[in-house]
């Protein structure tokens, strides 16, 4: 694999095996000096271009603020007034604790192995080499190959929700355009025949992001960040100021909805915590990684609040007419209709973001069977494919919400829940665990494994059902 730095390629670093991973300890020990060597020669790189505390904040902010936080008032409606919100914050304090297990495991093996920074599939690899068990010491690299597997599936997974997201926001606001008013009024039935194919309008989206992704640099695309950020928070201000207005008495709403409604609640939520492929990835970007912890808490407590309030809130307003995106309930009115574009924009640039793992994964892979010349041009052509492949799966899959649905049940669950425990019950097992922490940690993948299995099975009976062609086109995730 290419040494790279995360901030922007490069291209003159000297080429390191695929096969590095699969070295016993010792050897890995052996090839530390080399290693030092290029990491050393790539710190005034590092220290001119790494990011401070507050755009790592704007980074984590847009990793996790996505399509998901418009579907939760239909999360909490699914769950129960009461139950939703308790649920929520249960998630998300589980959903922080294990990205702090990922970050923990990561600095224990990174200072073990005396290596400047572990991703989330060399961790795993890595902590796999040296536990008691023969046969998992043999498999290690399978550990790098299933964590790399699940993030490319569930970032992927992201992008792709992107592109149905902006595509029907931008088609529900060029044919809703003649019946839109300039009186905001609470929104009716309203039934339009389509004029253009959803699928017409992400081809038009399509080249814009192929040129966004060819942007490497995460202190440039803080900027963009930032614009996001800012898109974002006017439409959420816009969001938060209807939904507060004239609230119906909350109660004759269901504190407990049933548990198969449940199911659908879980895998909305771990859908719309997001940001786990991006933790390890921004604290090495860091000027000063050691506060990385500080900005996790900061950032994500902002995200759960903001997950609990918009979520109740938004379930107390429309109550048993919440729609699957909280933008279908607004009213019809140009004011609201630069809600669904500003929301649009923000996701427009969270794109980049998502999209920056698996590039990460994928392509030094495949630049490094190529020779230096042609780096820079596979490395392109590379993120143009993947960009169309999102594109494509948008267009092929007419149910995309359920689809994300279902492979987040399955690879969000496993990397935020699921992976991190196991992860340090492995890598601090040989040194005398309480029983405690490891009673704990058997108890959160547990609960991750069932939320996977029954979110699954639930998310394949729903694509089962027939649906209508305007529920199939608005965004659920």
């Amino acid at each position: 694999m290419l040494k790279t730095s995360l901030l922007g390629r490069d291209y003159n670093s000297e080429p390191d095996s695929l096969d590095d991973g699969s070295k016993s300890p010792s050897e890995s020990s052996s090839t530390t000096t080399s290693e030092n060597t290029l990491s050393n020669r790539l710190k005034p790189k590092q220290r001119c271009d790494a990011i401070g505390m507050l755009q790592t904040l704007i980074h984590l902010l847009k990793c996790n603020i996505g399509t998901g936080l418009l579907g939760l008032p239909l999360a909490i409606k699914n769950a129960g007034l009461l139950v939703g919100p308790i649920s929520l914050l249960a998630i998300g304090i589980l959903t922080v604790h294990c990205m702090v297990i990922l970050l923990n495991c990561a600095h224990h093996l990174s200072q073990r192995l005396q290596k400047t920074f572990v991703d989330y599939g060399e961790a795993m690899m890595y902590s796999l080499e040296t536990c008691p068990n023969a046969w998992l010491r043999t498999h290690s690299m399978w550990g790098r190959y299933t964590v790399s597997f699940l993030l490319i599936i569930t970032q992927l997974g992201f992008c792709s929700v992107y592109f149905m997201f902006m595509a029907d926001n931008l088609q529900q606001m060029v044919e809703e355009a003649h019946v839109t008013s300039n009186t905001c009024q609470p929104r009716k039935s309203l039934v339009l025949i389509p004029i253009l194919d959803i699928r017409f309008y992400m081809l038009i989206i399509l080249p814009f992001l192929v040129l966004l992704v060819f942007i490497q640099n995460l202190k440039v695309l803080s900027i963009f960040s930032t614009l996001a950020n800012i898109t974002t928070l006017g439409s959420m201000a816009l969001i938060f100021e209807y939904i507060v207005q004239g609230i119906p008495d909350p109660s004759k709403l269901p504190l407990m909805a049933s548990w198969k409604t449940f199911l659908l609640f879980f895998g909305t939520a771990i859908f719309t915590f997001e940001g786990v492929g991006m933790v390890l990835s921004l604290k090495n970007q860091m000027k000063q990684p050691q506060r990385f912890s500080f900005v996790l808490y900061l950032g994500m407590s902002l995200v759960i609040v903001l997950y609990i309030c918009l979520g109740t809130l938004g379930y107390m307003k429309f109550g048993p007419n919440t729609q699957a995106s909280i933008t279908l309930n607004l009213p019809n009115c140009w004011l609201y209709q630069s809600v669904k574009l500003m929301y649009s924009v923000g996701i427009f640039f969270t794109y980049t973001l998502q999209f920056h793992v698996p590039a990460e994964i994928i392509i030094p892979v495949v630049i490094s069977q190529v020779s230096e010349n042609w780096a820079l041009s596979v490395d392109l052509s590379v993120r143009t494919v993947l960009v169309c492949l999102t594109c494509i799966s948008a267009i092929l899959i007419p149910r995309l919400d359920l689809v994300i649905s279902l492979v987040g049940s399955v690879s969000s669950s496993a990397l935020a829940l699921i992976i991190p425990p196991i992860l340090e019950l492995i890598t601090f097992y040989p040194e005398d665990m309480s029983c405690v922490t490891i009673a704990k940690d058997i108890m959160i993948s547990i609960l991750g494994l069932l939320g996977c299995v029954f979110g699954t099975y639930q998310a394949l009976y729903e694509l089962t059902q027939p649906i209508s062609y305007f529920i199939a086109n608005s965004t659920y995730a």
